[in-house]
């Protein structure tokens, strides 16, 4: 275990030493090549800010405006024939598009109902089973400009619905 611990804390600096190190055997400008990086990462986060700005109000303003509630609420009868509880419908619609919104939702459904409960089990189960759809793909297809993404839609909606399938079945069998 103390060699697990060493190795953790040690990970770091060594993959910084073997850069600086391997720049320095083979000649080349590492600082600089760090700064061209930097530079390129700087032109990707500019070109996809109008994305996530765009997609982080949309949420915001579902939230606001009572529609993501409405819309829930609207979903909970046909959820519930496939075991989902309705405190959990919200946090599967806005998980699509924002995680950190999704993580907002889970702390609430937490300190309403607890971790150690069922809702509580399954939310923590279907955060980690899914991904944020929407965000993904605007941003990651946004950044290559990519316009005709073919199936991914629609595979990544069936990943979707296997994950939350996944919280539901293992939620019923582990709590």
């Amino acid at each position: 275990m103390g060699f697990l611990l060493f190795l953790s804390e040690a990970a770091v600096p060594l993959i910084i030493f073997y850069i600086v190190g391997f720049g320095f055997l083979s000649k080349r400008p590492v600082f600089d090549d760090f700064l061209d990086g930097a530079k390129d990462g700087m032109k990707t986060v500019a070109g996809i800010m109008p994305t996530l700005i765009g997609l982080m109000t949309a949420v915001g303003v579902l939230r606001a405006s009572g529609f993501l509630d409405f819309l829930a609420k609207l979903l909970t009868k046909p959820a519930s024939y496939l075991y989902l509880p309705a405190p959990v419908v919200p946090v599967i619609l806005v998980r699509l598009v924002s995680n950190s919104a999704a993580i907002g939702l889970v702390l609430d459904i937490f300190k309403k109902y607890g971790t150690d409960t069922y809702i509580g089990f399954m939310t923590s189960v279907l955060m980690s089973c899914t991904e944020t759809l929407f965000y993904c793909l605007s941003v990651y297809f946004g950044t290559v400009k990519i316009r005709k993404t073919r199936y991914t839609l629609a595979g990544a909606l069936t990943a979707t619905a296997a994950g939350i399938a996944a919280s539901v079945f293992l939620s019923r069998i582990l709590v």
